[in-house]
């Protein structure tokens, strides 16, 4: 199993949580088994490592540790139940014809990550460009991948170890900026 590094934790603790708190979320068992595995780690390490981008790991984008792991845990929580209560606004405005491509996409193991996040990657924007909304272009963009990954494993429970991963790398690669802003909030 992958050991998460501190880059990429605030964005699997925050989909960990948004799915936690969902409604409609039939797999469950399924993610409480990420944690159980080691996929999701909801704590973090005290020895911090320099990245190569000069941050240490387990810091914001400035520099400033995440000092307090119960109250960033507890901030991350909140905003994950937020943005969980949008996601349920958006989650009937999503086709299955877009969930069942992506299914199909997710179960054709010849396709390597790369191809799979731009998939679905294609697949968000699509759906943000159809679905007019009053909101900030980053958070509809966060909500509907998150939501995708909650369809997606409702459609097929056996793929949320593969959509969780490829969600995580999506959001971390996409919206990791954006995710800082609103921890800072």
């Amino acid at each position: 199993m992958e050991q998460i590094n501190g880059s990429v934790q605030v964005e699997h603790m925050l989909l960990y949580t948004f799915l936690e708190v969902s409604s409609d979320c039939k797999f469950k068992e399924q993610l409480h088994s990420l944690q159980s595995q080691r996929i999701v780690e909801l704590c973090y390490d005290e020895e911090m490592e320099l990245q190569t981008d000069g941050n240490r790991s387990g810091h914001l984008q400035n520099g400033e540790p995440m000092s307090d792991p119960e109250v960033n845990e507890a901030v991350i929580r909140i905003i994950a139940a937020q943005l969980a209560q949008i996601g349920d606004q958006f989650d009937n405005k999503i086709r299955a014809r877009v969930v069942n491509d992506l299914v199909q996409h997710f179960l054709n193991e010849n396709l390597s990550a790369e191809e799979i996040t731009r998939r679905m990657s294609e697949a968000v924007e699509g759906l943000a460009r159809a679905i007019p909304l009053d909101m900030e272009q980053e958070k509809v963009t966060l909500v509907l991948a998150m939501v995708l990954t909650k369809k997606i494993a409702n459609t097929m429970p056996s793929l949320l170890h593969r959509v969780f991963s490829t969600t995580v790398n999506y959001i971390s690669q996409q919206l990791h900026n954006y995710i800082v802003r609103m921890l800072r909030e």
